[in-house]
């Protein structure tokens, strides 16, 4: 959809979810043997300025990630948070700029981006490092073109707007090629919890493809909220153990701490 822009949603409690995660999924693949090459198929702006007009005209960060920068985060949320406090909120990283903070010097880095403006946005934020290629394309079908050169570990993020029913649908028949075609890879998925359970489905079928890490959230939803989504997951492929427990500790205290907040 190129109709998606994310800098609307930016900061929001899915991404806080889904920011946490994979702060600490990427410190995991970051300490291992092999050198990383990281892929991400819906790669947005890379940062955001929670500040500007964008962002605020929807504000979905007030009770996302500024109210854990104005209050007191969940501590398993306290690594994220440092690296999300020393940037301010002009300058929140998305996910690209978490691989580009976390990752090691000689990382590799593939970036898709379809939208035009997002994906200019996302040129400039990237600009200067030599690790980042960037492409306007179809972030499915050009992932699938790569291959981790010899000795690499493959990191691969996918985070698709799921703007209608078929986005659910193609990451369904996308997720078992991408398995085959990388065995052995850290394979990270996002997927909102919907209020209608949409998602239900799709989620027992990823348990059937292999050794699944799912963890998420839901936050209490108001009578009237025009939202469809009351919660926020990832699944992750080949999620390295030590990792694990965090991750959960992570999504737990999270909705732990939303509940508290109703």
């Amino acid at each position: 959809m190129l109709s998606y822009q994310h800098g609307f949603h930016a900061g929001n409690r899915a991404d806080v979810l889904k920011h946490a995660v994979l702060d600490t999924l990427l410190r995991a693949a970051a300490t291992g043997p092999r050198p990383l090459f990281y892929v991400e198929t819906h790669s947005g702006h890379g940062r955001y300025d929670l500040t500007n007009a964008q962002a605020r005209k929807r504000g979905e960060s007030d009770d996302g990630v500024l109210a854990l920068m104005k209050g007191k985060p969940p501590k398993p949320l306290s690594g994220w948070m440092e690296l999300v406090n020393a940037r301010g909120e002009k300058d929140y990283p998305g996910s690209p700029a978490l691989a580009q903070t976390l990752l090691p010097k000689h990382a590799r880095m593939m970036l898709f981006e379809l939208h035009p403006q997002e994906n200019a946005a996302l040129t400039e934020a990237m600009k200067g490092d030599d690790r980042i290629r960037i492409q306007k394309a179809d972030g499915y079908a050009g992932a699938l073109k790569l291959a981790p050169r010899a000795g690499e570990q493959m990191v691969v993020l996918v985070d698709p707007s799921y703007e209608t029913h078929r986005d659910i649908e193609a990451l369904a028949l996308w997720t078992p090629k991408a398995l085959k075609r990388w065995p052995g890879a850290l394979l990270i998925l996002w997927l909102p919890l919907f209020r209608d359970g949409r998602e239900a489905e799709f989620g027992e079928y990823l348990a059937t493809l292999g050794d699944a890490m799912i963890v998420g959230a839901r936050w209490p939803v108001a009578l009237g909220t025009e939202s469809s989504i009351e919660g926020s997951a990832m699944v992750a492929f080949g999620a390295p153990a030590e990792a694990r427990a965090k991750c959960e500790a992570i999504a737990s205290s999270l909705e732990s701490y939303w509940a508290q907040q109703a």
